[in-house]
């Protein structure tokens, strides 16, 4: 059954024109049949008197005053069945022309109940239509065309109409009208509110796709990051290491030797962090999933170390008094020493020394990297690659501010300051 419904409706949907054509076909009939009936059943005309209307009568009996329904005791004057036929007629078009059919059927109701027969319900026509002005358009068109129609027909009805003021059929007019154009408005705001519905909805699901693709491509870039860093820190590393024991393998090969285990230990280190971070792209029932924290500033003393046994000297003061730091601030700062000390070996020379200080700076903390290299490719923003694009990003992420520029006198300088706390952006309302 409520497929059948259903597909009805869909049917009558697709169709619109032929279903208004049905209606129309539907309302002409009801006409001509409401005018034809007497709905005073043949009263006697001296019914209180103690008159009687006599044996051929169709109902009554004498004296009492009783009525009933005659049906088809009256034939429609050819004007009603004219102007009959021209209102259901317009209702064909209701839906195009709304306010047009309106008007044409409030004025074929306007004619018949001034110079036609009261029994001809044209104004069944004007009350479909000003259904179809209600649910259509907005409430204070309805309120006015709906005021409009039902005060002209019943004003006229009363006034010229045939009838006496007060009968019941110029009530009736008034009736019908505001009930159309309340059964339209009520139609109309239920449309409304499904579609307001339905519009939250979608922007709903448009949301939930536009931050799981936000989300996507931010875990993206951090996992590029965070192979950038390991990366270059790493081989750079190796490269350096490589370039002595090549350097001094004839001549010292202890010395060799010790820079080929350093080889062989940023390898180790660059691998496992390599897996640890790829491991973050398995699936929650994957095996072999990392485990291990990700590096902070605890680990600090070792990543200086590297650089140490790369032949770079670093000098590392701390002021933080020992801050628990978030996670992500954590990573972020070791990383920020990380790229900076690499661009350092990479770019300040052989003759460079750095600097590293950590600072607990009120509610931020400071991350200071410093040389003095004077290598003709002193500033690593001259390169092409990535290294301060991915630290700002990084540092950013967390609503933090990077300063990186050339040092007065020679040098570069990277200083990063993060946000222990995190930071809410002007009007973002507290969680």
């Amino acid at each position: 059954m409520t497929r059948t419904l259903d597909r009805a409706r869909c049917q009558a949907t697709a169709h619109p024109l032929a279903l208004d054509a049905i209606l129309a076909f539907a309302v002409l009939t009801c006409m001509l049949a409401s005018s034809s009936i007497d709905p005073h059943g043949g009263r006697d005309e001296n019914a209180g008197t103690g008159g009687t209307r006599g044996t051929g009568g169709p109902v009554g009996t004498g004296g009492t005053g009783e009525h009933a329904v005659t049906w088809a005791a009256h034939t429609p004057h050819p004007l009603a069945l004219v102007l009959m036929l021209i209102g259901a007629t317009a209702l064909i078009f209701r839906r195009r022309a709304p306010r047009r059919v309106l008007a044409l059927t409030g004025t074929v109701a306007l004619i018949e109940s001034v110079v036609g027969d009261p029994r001809a319900p044209v104004a069944m026509s004007a009350v479909i239509a000003l259904y179809t002005v209600a649910a259509t358009t907005d409430r204070a068109t309805t309120v006015r065309l709906g005021l409009l129609t039902m005060t002209v027909l019943t004003g006229a009805s009363m006034l010229a109409g045939p009838l006496p003021w007060y009968a019941q059929e110029n009530l009736a007019i008034f009736a019908w009208a505001g009930i159309g154009a309340t059964a339209g408005d009520a139609v109309r705001s239920r449309r409304a509110f499904v579609q307001a519905i339905r519009d939250r909805a979608d922007r709903a699901e448009r949301t939930r796709e536009e931050e799981a693709g936000r989300r996507v491509a931010e875990e993206r870039l951090r996992i590029a990051r965070d192979l950038h860093d390991v990366v270059a820190h790493h081989i750079a590393l190796v490269n350096v290491q490589a370039g002595v024991a090549a350097h001094v393998m004839d001549k010292r090969p202890d010395q060799a030797k010790e820079a080929l285990a350093h080889v062989r230990a940023a390898s180790r280190s660059a691998l496992n962090e390599l897996r640890a971070t790829v491991g973050l792209l398995r699936q929650s029932g994957d095996p072999e999933a990392p485990t291990e924290p990700a590096p902070g500033l605890a680990r600090l003393d070792e990543l200086v170390g590297t650089f140490r046994n790369a032949g770079l000297p670093v000098e590392v003061a701390r002021a933080d008094q020992d801050t628990d730091l978030p996670a992500a601030v954590d990573l972020a700062a070791y990383r920020v020493v990380q790229e900076a000390l690499t661009n350092v070996r990479k770019h300040a020379g052989k003759e460079a020394r750095a600097e590293v200080s950590v600072v607990r700076v009120g509610p931020d903390v400071e991350v200071t990297v410093l040389d003095d290299g004077t290598g003709a490719d002193a500033d690593p923003g001259s390169g092409g690659g990535h290294g301060l694009l991915g630290m700002r990003e990084r540092v950013t992420a967390l609503r933090g501010t990077l300063t990186t520029g050339p040092r007065h006198g020679g040098g570069f300088r990277v200083q990063a300051t993060l946000p222990i706390t995190p930071r809410r952006t002007p009007g973002e309302q507290p969680l």
